[in-house]
């Protein structure tokens, strides 16, 4: 129970300070726009009706001022987030120092030939 209760708080202030609130908000006031519309016109209009800019209701106007900064009126959300950019880091290639090549009794040919293998193999005792 104390796991769920964190959770949903943790989603509760994550929605909060994302401005999900104001989304969630304007979702309720446009079906409630459709409903109210619909009662007295065909779906497709109330739908195209309850979309366009000039015919807000107050929740819609509520929910307008309330994603502007009150601080800086007619800043948009957009303006107010915090931008972080990384400073392009030089790319710095280091070389291997140059090391003597290995001793030349490996490239050479045994001195010894070497004798076929049993056939077939042996047994185990």
């Amino acid at each position: 129970m104390r796991r769920k209760m964190s959770l949903l708080m943790t989603l509760a202030a994550w929605l909060l300070a994302t401005g999900s609130h104001w989304d969630l908000v304007q979702s309720f006031a446009w079906g409630r726009m459709i409903a109210t519309y619909s009662q007295s016109m065909p779906l497709a209009q109330a739908i195209r009706l309850t979309f366009t800019a000039d015919n807000m209701c107050g929740v819609c106007e509520i929910v307008q001022t309330g994603k502007q900064d009150p601080a800086t009126p007619g800043a948009g959300k957009l303006d107010l987030k915090v931008q972080l950019a990384f400073q392009a880091v030089p790319v710095v290639v280091i070389e291997a120092p140059a090391v003597n090549p290995w001793h030349g009794y490996e490239r050479t040919p045994p001195s010894v030939p070497r004798t076929a293998p049993p056939v077939p193999p042996p047994r185990a005792a």
